[in-house]
């Protein structure tokens, strides 16, 4: 029988090739929790906790604090030869402290990382549970960070020339100028490029409309608007999608089922963003890209400022249970480095996923 014997933790601060700005903060690093899970055969699974204070409010404090004094003690000694033990674990993980998604979500990636490795396959073939190949490479957007007109035009036809087709422009940090910096980036892109926007809870109810009516008018190829009011606002999402024709997006309004239950029963949305860092498990991601689709809402995964593992599992996460629009998987693409060896690489608006059982990291790297 195999047991779950050791969890360790590691910060770690990588430097961004660019500074990431949205309309809730700005950051030039990406600081993790990195987590090692060792099995009793001497295998390794690797999951990552981000530090995102205005989102999820956990820090690498206390995501360490959870993994070592609560959640390490209460999945050491367990089995883990199975799906069923698998299961058993999450159950574990869920119930053992409130919220800490994040935490919870890099153990329950390290725990998938062990089964798959023991299992010979990937974590997205263990996720897809065959009813599908997975993918090996994935399409993602790229995001613009917020900024002025001009540096919004000059960075979008870098990312372009860097090989992205979709631009997730950030807004909502200024209403009054946010359709002048949109229309800014159509003019230096040209109609062949999706752009889409994340205002990240920057606009009031009425500024979300009155921003979204004048995008409409000026008729500049929007996707789709993310996350227009503050996230427990959901009556308010629902408000501001009565009344424009462009998809709204949930994000930070949704972390788990409850919330996405809400979503549905409300109207709020055309589309949900899921994300690990907020759900809290592999599993419970995978089920609620499920639910969406079944009552007719579009999807995408994202992530938070994460590293290569950290996105990796969202990776798998998409590879396993595709998404109906292009994801938002570019987090580790601002990094200037990865911490660990092995894991996905990117070419272009392309990510490739390892061809190797788990998530195919083979451990710290020495760069980082």
């Amino acid at each position: 029988m195999t047991t779950v014997v050791r969890v360790e933790t590691t910060p770690s601060s990588v430097p961004l090739h660019t500074p990431f700005v949205t309309a809730l903060r700005r950051t030039e690093t990406v600081d993790t929790v990195l987590v090692r899970v060792t099995d009793s055969d001497g295998r390794v699974g690797w999951g990552e906790a981000p530090q995102v204070w205005q989102v999820t409010g956990e820090s690498l404090a206390s995501a360490t604090a959870c993994l070592e004094q609560m959640l390490a003690p209460a999945v050491t000694g367990h089995a883990l030869d199975d799906l069923d033990d698998l299961t058993a674990l999450g159950r574990v993980v869920a119930r053992t402290v409130a919220r800490n998604f994040g935490a919870k979500a890099a153990l329950d990636a390290a725990l998938h990382d062990l089964l798959a490795q023991a299992e010979g396959v990937s974590v997205a073939t263990l996720l897809a549970e065959g009813r599908r190949v997975p993918e090996r490479v994935l399409v993602t957007d790229v995001t613009l960070s917020a900024g002025d007109a001009a540096d919004l035009a000059d960075t979008a036809r870098s990312r372009v020339a860097d090989g992205f087709t979709t631009l997730k422009m950030k807004v909502g940090t200024d209403a009054d100028t946010d359709v002048q910096r949109v229309a800014s980036v159509r003019d230096a892109v040209g109609p062949g490029v999706a752009i889409r926007l994340d205002a990240n809870q920057g606009w009031t109810r009425e500024e979300a409309v009155r921003v979204i009516r004048a995008l409409e008018v000026a008729d500049l190829g929007v996707e789709f608007v993310e996350q227009p009011v503050v996230a427990d606002d959901i009556e308010g999402l629902a408000w501001v999608r009565e009344r424009v024709g462009l998809p709204v997006m949930a994000d930070e309004s949704c972390f788990g089922p409850y919330d996405l239950e809400r979503i549905i029963r409300l109207g709020a949305a055309d589309l949900v963003n899921v994300k690990l860092a907020k759900c809290g498990s592999l599993a419970v991601g995978r089920d609620l890209l499920r639910r969406a689709h079944d009552a007719g809402l579009r999807t995408i995964v994202g992530s938070m400022m994460e590293s290569h593992v950290g996105v990796g599992a969202a990776a798998a996460l998409v590879a396993a249970e595709p998404t109906t629009e292009v994801s938002d998987l570019d987090a580790a693409w601002w990094s200037v480095t990865s911490p660990v060896d092995g894991g996905i690489a990117y070419s272009g608006n392309e990510i490739r996923l390892p061809d190797a059982s788990g998530f195919g990291v083979a451990g710290l790297s020495v760069r980082a």
